[in-house]
């Protein structure tokens, strides 16, 4: 009888504890307040799967051969990023002409040869302090065998969804609707052999790492993968609850306002046995308490091949993900308050 008492607290307890939680979950919820609809909706129509194309029909050209951490491909990359970022009067967050954080070889243990970090931003009108940091690899496998590893969608389809945000982005502060927070645009290189550009980035950080709001990193987002092939309207998100639950929340609540579009979070598991979010940029963001989503469409029949072609990339998904980012971003950058780590989040604790 006892025992039967005692298990009959703690069963009492474990409900009267749930709903509490959950209550604090609404709450949570229901404090986020999606800022400027009607503007967002504006400047997302923007970002086109035209550009997108064309875009990446260079930057997956021959003319990289592959973009191998180093090479002279890849520098040929990285000054495609710079011209880019040029054209648009999109200004460096260094302070000058030169839009590259550099790498000495020394960093790679003779892995690759020098390279750098491709860096763009646009100031905050508010808070110019904080930061939002959208990011992407810019480097791939370069040639083997005489192949080319075109990485059309690892990571070249990341790379022309950040050029169309930042157009975007662009165009609105051209209008007078400048971001409340700043927001980098940021290129990795050294991906491929074990995330080394963003490492050297968060040891040599341009803002304090503790002014950085959040990393949205966007790695392989232009293809459909084998789970998905009755149904591609989805991507995947993994590691936006993992530090800060306002940040899962508040990238729900775009998706539902903004996109049809499923958000799959199979690969955000604890216990996934890819354990994708370790094995991507925003990981390195993650290691120091920075609240990060790592977007992505899950492996291919051509994931690491030299057949991962930019016609093989589904253009008009691509163009509605991107868009899905770019009011992630907005929302992050503009809504009143910085998001929070749970561990300060009031309606959690």
């Amino acid at each position: 009888m006892k025992i039967f008492c005692i298990l009959s607290i703690i069963s009492l307890l474990g409900t009267c504890a749930s709903p509490k939680y959950t209550a604090r979950i609404d709450n949570l919820k229901k404090s986020i307040k999606i800022v400027d609809s009607t503007l967002v909706k504006t400047y997302a129509e923007t970002i086109t799967s035209d550009e997108l194309s064309s875009m990446l029909y260079k930057f997956a050209s021959k003319e990289f051969q592959g973009r191998r951490v180093g090479e002279p491909g890849q520098k040929l990359a990285a000054n495609f990023l710079k011209s880019y970022y040029i054209s648009q009067n999109i200004k460096s967050p260094l302070g000058t002409t030169d839009y590259f954080q550099g790498i000495s070889k020394s960093f790679f243990f003779n892995e690759a040869g020098a390279s750098e970090n491709v860096l763009a931003y646009i100031e905050g009108s508010e808070h110019p302090e904080e930061v939002v940091i959208i990011s992407a690899h810019l480097d791939h496998l370069g040639v083997e065998d005489g192949d080319i590893h075109y990485g059309a969608d690892d990571d070249g389809s990341g790379t022309v969804a950040i050029l169309e945000i930042a157009e975007a982005f662009k165009t609105a502060t051209k209008n007078g609707h400048r971001p409340k927070r700043s927001i980098m645009f940021m290129h990795f290189t050294a991906e491929e052999i074990g995330k080394r550009g963003s490492e050297f980035y968060v040891k040599n950080p341009v803002f304090p790492l503790e002014n950085t709001v959040a990393n949205l990193n966007i790695d392989m987002i232009g293809r459909v993968d084998r789970r998905h092939t009755k149904n591609k309207n989805y991507i995947y998100l993994i590691g936006a609850d993992r530090l800060s639950k306002e940040l899962h929340y508040v990238s729900e609540k775009v998706r539902n306002t903004y996109v049809d579009i499923d958000l799959d979070y199979r690969y955000n598991a604890l216990n996934d046995r890819n354990q994708y979010y370790t094995r991507s940029d925003h990981y390195n963001f993650a290691k120091h308490d920075i609240p990060v989503i790592f977007y992505f469409n899950g492996e291919h029949e051509d994931y690491h091949k030299a057949s991962d072609t930019p016609d093989k990339i589904d253009y008009k998904l691509l163009e509605k993900r991107t868009k899905l980012i770019f009011a992630t971003t907005w929302q992050l950058a503009n809504q009143k308050h910085r998001i929070v780590l749970d561990e300060n989040n009031a309606f959690l604790n």
